[in-house]
């Protein structure tokens, strides 16, 4: 696939230096190498954006309360007992 879209930056002169070193000793230009860095921290960050990681303790609470079905209290009770009303608008 031909690459059309461009992405231009700007960098210090030290961390220009170090991109072209890196890029070098992989053999690789420093678009390809920047291009490939950079892609990989998207989709690092996308990841981390759609995941949620809490303490496997909470999990473990999470998980046993969702298993055990809840205790109606008598607000509840009542509540249930009471005729419903439906009204059509």
């Amino acid at each position: 696939m031909a690459r059309t879209a461009r992405i231009e930056l700007r960098a210090e002169p030290e961390e220009e230096e170090r991109i072209r070193l890196a890029a070098s000793l992989t053999n690789r230009s420093v678009t390809s190498f920047v291009l490939e860095a950079a892609a990989e921290r998207a989709e690092q960050t996308i990841a981390a954006a759609a995941t949620t990681v809490i303490p496997s303790d909470f999990f473990d609470s999470l998980h046993k309360a969702l298993d055990t079905p809840p205790v109606p209290n008598e607000a509840l009770v009542r509540a249930a007992r009471r005729p419903r009303q439906v009204k059509q608008a």
